[in-house]
């Protein structure tokens, strides 16, 4: 989401990492990505295999259960524990209010939350810890049938040199392994 349209969606996996986040979601998205990172929001749903009514219910007994407890204590369950106290400052619910006193309200309001858990990225990684890339030689300047340069006689390209990105899974090797056969030949 850039603010003014979404720009990528997909189901899949990301990790949170000591410095951020990353993962095959991570990678395919950035490649939508062509302003400074702190333009877009990414928006979470940690719980997609819920509906809003199954977390709902899930809410409901998990807040049972620890019902005298302090609402930012009772979410071990729920989410993983460096998680629970940035998504606690999220929610407006103060950490040390019983959870049988959550209102409904708020506890839609944190389920709600949980589905569409906004993350604003403030950097790209360095180039050093790079595991994908953007750029290199234009296609337009290459013949697609030899991988042959339109501009320098003797000169052919492959993979990832060439302005070309492909989603995580395998298809950047796919297309270094066609595009260098293509040279070869």
């Amino acid at each position: 989401w850039d603010g003014k349209k979404l720009r990528y969606e997909a189901f899949g996996e990301m990790l949170f990492t000591h410095k951020g986040v990353s993962g095959p979601l991570v990678l395919s998205a950035s490649a939508y990505m062509s302003q400074e990172p702190e333009n877009y929001q990414m928006l979470l749903n940690l719980k997609p295999a819920l509906t809003p009514q199954q977390l709902d219910n899930r809410l409901l007994r998990d807040f049972a259960e620890a019902k005298n407890r302090d609402f930012g204590n009772a979410l071990d369950r729920l989410l993983p524990r460096s998680l629970i106290p940035v998504a606690v400052r999220l929610s407006g619910i103060p950490s040390t209010l019983k959870v049988h006193s959550v209102t409904r309200e708020q506890r839609e309001a944190f389920a709600a939350l949980l589905q569409a858990f906004p993350l604003t990225p403030v950097a790209f990684g360095s180039l050093e810890e790079a595991v994908i890339t953007s750029g290199g030689v234009c296609v337009n300047e290459i013949n697609p049938k030899t991988m042959a340069s339109k501009l320098v006689e003797g000169l052919f390209f492959a993979g990832e040199v060439i302005d070309i990105d492909a989603f995580t899974g395998g298809y950047n090797l796919q297309i270094a392994f066609s595009t260098a056969v293509a040279a070869a030949n």
